[in-house]
């Protein structure tokens, strides 16, 4: 059952984690509540160290799938499922998986009445950590999220950034080897996001292992060295960021913002190595020949009416996703 790391000698005799060993696999697991499903015979597995991303549109499951894996949401019952998660079933062994992880949920569940001290204070104490152990734990994490100012602040008193930042060092109280981050930057301006980023960065290279959902496409790119795009429960793609736009988009996209001129173009020309995509308010034509897309807007728009730019992770996303909002959205 257990599929750890395996701990391996260097020459100056410390142990140094062997990265390449899966600690998380999941295998045709379900979850239904009622008559939806809300997850549909998902298979994943993870690397020691890996930032591992859950994309999708709303509804698509990716909360439900994060919530398995620490046993918060328990799995339907199915002969051929598995869950592998530090060697520990969650159906089983969910104390000692939450032992092993921090959770950061999509709000900040903070206690306004408390300040930021008392607040970690009190969630140390699920951990049975010695009060000067928490305190010195408590007093790293704050330097390490850039909140040792605010130490004696209240909840109330804190931005929105700050109590983002607050409740991702409350995940790190235990020093786990499992983070998991339900849309970690949602609602947050450039720099808090940025910072966030570099942080998380940092807790890959301790060997923290990243779960995390979100919706900016710049974000997972970034951060994930791997990705799972779920849609209605199901996984419909899973690779390197990199490898799903090669595999999955072309290489350069024309956006056309007067609906009508992207029209004429589709009209008048037979667009052999291109494809067009047409929306209710911008036409976008890919192609892996920027010349090809050069030509076009020179012949049929107006300077100013359109955008050439390489394709990215939001194309890749919306061509497998579709532009429709989910049903369940």
């Amino acid at each position: 059952m257990r599929d750890l790391a395996v701990s391996v000698k260097c020459y100056d005799g410390k142990y140094l984690v062997d990265m390449a060993k899966k600690v998380i696999n999941v295998r045709n697991v379900s979850k239904s509540f009622g008559k939806v499903q809300a997850v549909r015979e998902l298979s994943f597995s993870v690397e020691a160290g890996c930032c591992f991303g859950f994309l999708g549109p709303n509804g698509a499951g990716k909360t439900t799938a994060m919530k398995m894996v620490y046993g918060k949401c328990l799995r339907d019952k199915n002969y051929d499922s598995r869950m592998d998660i530090f060697g520990y079933d969650p159906a089983e062994n969910e104390l000692a998986i939450k032992y092993l992880s921090g959770v950061v949920q999509q709000e900040n569940n903070l206690d306004d009445e408390l300040n930021v001290i008392q607040n970690l204070m009190i969630y140390s104490r699920f951990y049975n950590m010695p009060v000067k152990v928490s305190k010195q734990r408590i007093e790293y994490l704050l330097d390490f999220l850039e909140l040792s100012e605010k130490a004696d602040s209240k909840i109330k008193e804190l931005s929105g950034g700050m109590k983002r930042r607050l409740v991702i060092a409350r995940a790190l109280l235990n020093s786990p080897r499992l983070l998991i981050l339900d849309e970690p930057t949602t609602g947050l301006d450039p720099q808090v996001r940025h910072l966030i980023w570099n942080k998380i960065r940092q807790l890959q290279k301790q060997e923290t292992t990243v779960l995390l959902t979100t919706h900016y496409m710049e974000e997972a790119f970034q951060l994930c060295d791997r990705l799972l795009i779920m849609h209605k429960g199901q996984k419909i793609a899973e690779g390197k960021p990199e490898n799903l736009l090669e595999e999955n988009i072309e290489r350069y996209v024309i956006d056309i913002l007067d609906a009508e001129s992207g029209q004429q173009i589709q009209n008048d020309v037979l667009l052999s190595n291109v494809r067009a995509d047409v929306g209710p308010d911008v036409m976008r034509y890919y192609s892996n020949n920027i010349d090809m897309l050069k030509n076009l807007a020179a012949s049929y728009l107006e300077s100013g009416n359109y955008l050439i730019r390489q394709t990215n992770l939001e194309d890749v996303f919306l061509r497998l996703t579709g532009r429709q909002l989910n049903d369940r959205q």
